[in-house]
C-alpha cells in the first residue's frame, strides 16, 4: 500500500501552505517523511534545491505535532526541551538567554523554563514545542495539526501565534490541518490531498471559494453553513 504517491509540494520562502484532506489521505504521512520519520522509497525531499538532511537532530525542516501532551519529554524541564534543539557551539549562558527569549516570543513567561511539561496546559505546551522548532533556526517548519488535540477556547490563541510569528520572522510554514477554517484563517496557498496525491492547489481564497476538482467541492459541502462556486472550466 502506497501512502503517499507521486507528490509534488512547494512551500515558497516566507509563506504559510495549507494541507487539507481527510484523515488517512497521507498528510502526516508526507510531513514525516519530509523530517526523515517516514521511509521515502522514490523522490525526493529539496531545500532551495539541495536534499534535506534527514539525519542528525539540527536538521533544516522542524516539525511541531498533534498531540501536545506526547512531544515534550516530560523528565526535561521546559529550558531543556528547547536548549536541546539549538545547534552547537553556544556557551551555557547563551543558551540560557536564548531559551528566555523564545519563550518570551511564544508568550510564555521565561521562568517558566524550570518547569516541568506536567506544569502546563495543553495550549502552554504547544507553544514550547513551537518554541523548541525555533530554536533550531530552521528554514520551514511543519506544523501537525497542531490545532485540533487543544480545546477550541484555545485553538484560536494558538492560531494567532503562528500568524503573529510568520508575519514578524517571515516563517515558512507546511500547515496541516483537517479543518479547512484553519486553513483559511492561516494560509495564502493551500494545497488538498486525496489517497495519497494533491488533487488541487492554489491561492486559499480561490481554491476554498472556486474549487475545480470534485473532492475539494465535497470537503467544502461538508463545511456547515458553507456554499461554493464551481470554477469556470
Amino acid at each position: 500500500m502506497t501512502a503517499v504517491d507521486g507528490v509534488s509540494l512547494e512551500v515558497p520562502e516566507g509563506q504559510v501552505v495549507g494541507l487539507v484532506g481527510e484523515s488517512g489521505s497521507g498528510k502526516s504521512t508526507l510531513a514525516k517523511a519530509a523530517v526523515g520519520l517516514a521511509p521515502l522509497t522514490a523522490g525526493r525531499i529539496s531545500l532551495g534545491g539541495a536534499p534535506v538532511p534527514t539525519r542528525g537532530r539540527h536538521r533544516p525542516l522542524q516539525m511541531v505535532f498533534q498531540d501536545p501532551y506526547s512531544s515534550l519529554d516530560p523528565r526535561m524541564t521546559i529550558g531543556e526541551s528547547v536548549a536541546e534543539a539549538m545547534p552547537p557551539g553556544r556557551s551555557r549562558a547563551q543558551r540560557r538567554a536564548e531559551v528566555e527569549r523564545l519563550l518570551d516570543l511564544v508568550h510564555i513567561d521565561p521562568a517558566a523554563a524550570s518547569a516541568l511539561p506536567s506544569r502546563l496546559s495543553g495550549g502552554q505546551r504547544q507553544r514550547v514545542a513551537l518554541a523548541r522548532a525555533l530554536g533550531a533556526n530552521p528554514r520551514v517548519i511543519i506544523a501537525d495539526e497542531i490545532t485540533s488535540a487543544l480545546d477550541v477556547s484555545i485553538q484560536g490563541a494558538v492560531l494567532n501565534l503562528v500568524r503573529e510569528l510568520q508575519r514578524e520572522l517571515g516563517l515558512s510554514i507546511l500547515f496541516i490541518s483537517h479543518n479547512l477554517a484553519v486553513v483559511r484563517y492561516v494560509a495564502s496557498h493551500v494545497a488538498v490531498m486525496r489517497q495519497g496525491r494533491v488533487v488541487e492547489h492554489g491561492p486559499t481564497a480561490r481554491v476554498l471559494t472556486e474549487p475545480s476538482h470534485d473532492y475539494t467541492r465535497e470537503l467544502l459541502a461538508a463545511v456547515p453553513g458553507r456554499t461554493t462556486r464551481r470554477s469556470r472550466p
